[in-house]
């Protein structure tokens, strides 16, 4: 396999709004038009959010809450290349929004800014009427109004490329805005239908910051002169690695409930340490701190596991595999083992501490508005055939990997069956019926059809597989060369992990304990395998991912120095702007139990994870981060998965297979691609549970691991890969954003591929078709009909198969109010603030230092236990435990 220095097809600006969906799909099939599960529907999500909810009277007002973030964003522009999820939560407090969503994600009318916005004409244009709430004004006194409008359009519209913009879709469907019969009315006239148009103008910036191209691309990165939400910005401060939001003097609506909003930028790995301190009153969490802070309240007035015991990580580094050394005299030996012993003690008090701290806090739990899927490359090798990519799909027990992964956080565990809405969407419809469900008889005879066949003889194997082929050859001569630098660089990597100083390009990154102890997903400390010999549970550090990849896309110009690849064709790939949080590709959540996980896969180490492209001009990654994308060759370690015929049986539907399957010589191997970073475990164990699953059908795999800084630049946005894992989020304007990512390829004028969103590089015209139809469609009925047509080509493509929504997981002080585990909802800021008059905050300490008693306390809003982690409770030592709207 070839390394990709340029990605293969270019990516265009004109498409990603707030929320992307999932990748691409394939194949127009005439009979698809309805399925029978398309009249599947719900309109309850399956997870409600958890937010500690309270109505306005019962909340002190006053207080500071101090909220963890990933990142100190880099603008706070959200239309700009290098936005990310603090760019979004800063926008959504401080400047308008006409609509925001509803706990099903539907669209509302926002009153505080529109009396009311309806479409007022369709022939021979559509237009839409917008009434502004006459109270509306900007901070410094102004009114908000068509100015603003038309300065957003033109801003976005595509026409003027000195704008550095990330997405506008939408706005090049505009023709003109003007004042309506006074100043508090907008007309917008668009010169097609546009279904969406409730998806424009949020958030809505002053004319100050769009009206010219300088202002647009460097006014509003550090500060924002004018504003008009419930709070305004006082300081972001970069190198204390905080935004200060306080309330609005101006603002007309309900009077914010606290003083101010802090967000703090604290890595993932710190997380759990800065909680115990009490510095924070609010964090999204991962699955492992969220099992200490269940843990943390199970042990409240009993000794607790772990520091009493004389079996645990101190007494295993005294055992003499801690420091075999046969050279060592005696002295030696028992000078290291009390160093390690000493290690291990600190490592036992710091955690016994921080535990104690955790019993302040609650979790609060549902499921986020994002789904993890399995990404087929169909640009090349055997999965172009659409055959071999359904052969694939139908092998896969999408219940059971759901379950895996969710049932251990006691959440709901019901596979997707939508591309385009998530269960309790009104969009939602189960259309996965158009693939099937798992069959491994039929998968067998899909790659039968395709020419593929047991036993059938092999060529020499020129090392050539699917996706980039160029340098195969080289990749063969050098494999060992490559295991060598990984292992070092893995250890290099670990060290560096263990010094704190790995930084995502875009903001922070994982950072791992500087004390060189490392937690097992259970949470409890141990030494670290170098010191007690053990290669289990304690060679991984959980806290120490960031959001398990926070892989941001950046943005170049089409045809403006995008870099060319061996093929010819270029990829420019925008960034996911506002509507996802950081954790957009990969799924956080609890690892599954060891019997399930390679040795291989439980390394060590994973540098921080960087940001991707981003435009000219826009700041460059940490000198850490540069380090890691620079050596991503060096690396990617490919590991052939060994057979999984003793233990994964074939089915009782299908025979066993008397060996690999083969065509023209050639074994049907595809190179699954897979980030290495310690907070990238789960997709790991996931990725080899499908392994397992493909080898029953003779599909075998080549696992290959890459740093996680280089996982979506170099691999996924580059089409260099078979297989690989990660996340698109769920979106209320699907037919909008749906469609960059299954829209089908095209040769774009210079002759390269246009890829933009489709990183499978497979659709079909029809797929096209069906959401340009949508996108115009102005019947909410007739578009979701529409919708679902397509959703069946993309289920019957194989492109793309959702496999499970992903968790959110919060940890919050119980006092907390109106703030947690969103899901599909808006956060309304000014309701946010502390029950019972608690405060919080630097200025009160101590009333935040306790929880108080409440039901939600109570409740049980920590993860369930797995029966695997449940029956390791029983026998568990300290070493196994470290580890509206208007029509």
């Amino acid at each position: 396999m070839s390394k990709v220095g340029a990605p293969r097809g270019r990516t265009c600006s004109r498409t990603i709004r707030s929320v992307a969906l999932i990748t691409t799909g394939v194949l127009a099939l005439p009979a698809l038009a309805s399925c029978s599960s398309g009249d599947e529907r719900s309109e309850v999500p399956a997870a409600a959010q958890d937010v500690g909810s309270a109505e306005r009277d019962r909340i002190a007002d006053g207080g500071t809450l101090r909220w963890a973030v990933d990142t100190v964003p880099t603008t706070l522009n959200t239309f700009q290349a290098d936005a990310d999820a603090t760019t979004s939560r800063v926008a959504g407090a401080v400047l308008p929004s006409l609509f925001t969503l509803d706990k099903t994600g539907r669209p509302q009318r926002n009153p505080d800014y529109l009396e009311s916005a309806k479409i007022v004409e369709r022939e021979p244009k559509q237009v839409v009427l917008y009434k502004l709430n006459q109270q509306a004004v900007w901070s410094d006194g102004r009114e908000l109004g068509a100015p603003d409008f038309v300065a957003q359009w033109r801003a976005l519209s595509g026409k003027d490329s000195a704008y550095w913009t990330a997405r506008n879709a939408g706005y090049e469907r505009i023709q003109k805005i003007e004042r309506g019969a006074d100043d508090l009315e907008v007309r917008v006239t668009f010169n097609k239908p546009y279904a969406d148009w409730r998806g424009l103008f949020s958030p809505l910036y002053p004319k100050d910051v769009m009206g010219a191209p300088n202002s647009f691309n460097d006014g509003a990165r550090n500060k924002l002169k004018a504003t008009a939400g419930p709070f305004q910005l006082k300081e972001l401060d970069r190198e204390d690695r905080q935004v200060t939001l306080v309330r609005n003097p101006r603002w007309w609506g309900a009077r914010p409930k606290l003083d101010s909003i802090v967000l703090s930028a604290v890595s993932r790995d710190k997380r759990a340490a800065a909680l115990a301190d009490g510095t924070l009153d609010l964090a999204e969490i991962d699955s492992p701190v969220a099992e200490r802070i269940k843990k943390a309240a199970h042990e409240k007035g009993g000794a607790g596991p772990g520091p009493q015991s004389a079996t645990g990580p101190a007494s295993a580094a005294a055992s003499p595999s801690a420091a075999d050394d046969s050279d060592d005299s005696d002295d030696q030996k028992a000078e290291a083992a009390k160093a390690s012993r000493k290690k291990a003690d600190e490592a036992i008090a710091k955690y016994a501490k921080e535990q104690k701290g955790l019993r302040a806090y609650v979790v609060r739990k549902s499921l986020e508005p994002a789904f993890t899927q399995l990404a087929l490359n169909g640009e090349t090798g055997p999965l172009a055939d659409e055959r071999v990519r359904r052969a694939v799909a139908r092998a896969l027990d999408r219940q059971k990997l759901a379950e895996a992964v969710l049932k251990p956080l006691g959440l709901p565990a019901n596979p997707p069956g939508s591309h385009l809405a998530l269960a309790g969407q009104q969009a939602y419809a189960d259309s996965s019926d158009a693939l099937g469900e798992q069959n491994t008889q039929e998968a067998q005879g899909l790659l039968a059809d395709a020419g593929w066949t047991p036993g059938g003889p092999l060529k020499k194997d020129d090392g050539t597989k699917a996706g980039s082929e160029a340098d195969a050859d080289k990749k063969d001569k050098d494999k060992e060369k490559t295991k060598e630098k990984t292992k070092a660089e893995e250890e290099d990597g670990t060290k560096k992990d263990k010094e704190g100083d790995t930084e995502s390009g875009s903001g922070s990154g994982p950072e791992s304990a500087s004390d060189g102890a490392s937690e097992s997903p259970s949470g409890s400390p141990s030494a670290s395998a170098s010191e007690s010999g053990s290669g289990s549970d304690s060679e991984s550090d959980p806290e120490g991912a960031s959001d398990e990849g926070a892989y941001i896309v950046g943005d170049n110009k089409p045809g403006h120095g995008a870099p060319v690849s061996g093929t010819g064709a270029r990829v420019m790939a925008p960034a996911h702007g506002t509507a996802f949080q950081r954790a957009v590709l990969t799924g956080r959540t609890e690892p599954l139990s060891d019997s399930d996980v390679n040795a291989q896969d439980r390394q060590p180490g994973g540098g921080g994870m960087a940001g991707a492209y981003a435009p000219s001009g826009t700041a460059a990654p940490s000198s850490a981060s540069a380090s890691a994308s620079g050596s991503a060759s060096a690396s990617a370690s490919a590991s052939v998965s060994a057979s999984a015929s003793a233990s994964a049986s074939t089915s009782a539907s299908a025979s066993a297979l008397p060996g690999p399957l083969a065509k023209d010589g050639k074994p049907l191997t595809l190179r699954f691609v897979l980030p290495s970073g310690s907070g990238s475990e789960q997709l790991r164990t996931v990725g080899e549970k499908i392994a397992r699953m493909l080898d029953r059908i003779g599909i075998r795999t080549e696992i290959t691991k890459v740093a996680d800084a280089n996982y979506f630049k170099d691999h996924i946005a580059s089409g260099d890969y078979d297989l690989a894992l990660y996340s698109w989020p769920a979106t209320a304007y699907p037919a909008t954003d749906g469609r960059p990512i299954y829209a089908k390829p095209v040769p774009a004028s210079d002759g390269s591929l246009l890829v933009e969103q489709n990183y499978t590089r497979v659709g079909t015209d029809h797929i096209n078709q069906l959401f340009d139809q949508a996108a115009s469609e102005l019947d909410e009925k007739a578009a979701h009909d529409l919708l679902r047509q397509a959703d069946a080509r993309i289920w019957a493509a194989a492109g793309s198969i959702p496999l499970y929504q992903r968790p959110q997981l919060v940890a919050a002080k119980p006092s907390v109010a109106n703030a947690g585990a969103f899901a599909f909802a808006s956060p309304r800021y000014e309701d946010i603030g502390f029950k019972n008059n608690a405060k919080s905050g630097p200025q009160n300490p101590a009333k935040s230092a306790e929880p108080e008693k409440s039901a939600e306390a109570e409740k049980s809003a920590e993860p369930e236990k797995s029966p695997q982690a449940e029956e390791a409770d029983k026998t568990q030592k300290p070493e196994a435990a470290e580890s509206e709207s208007d029509e």
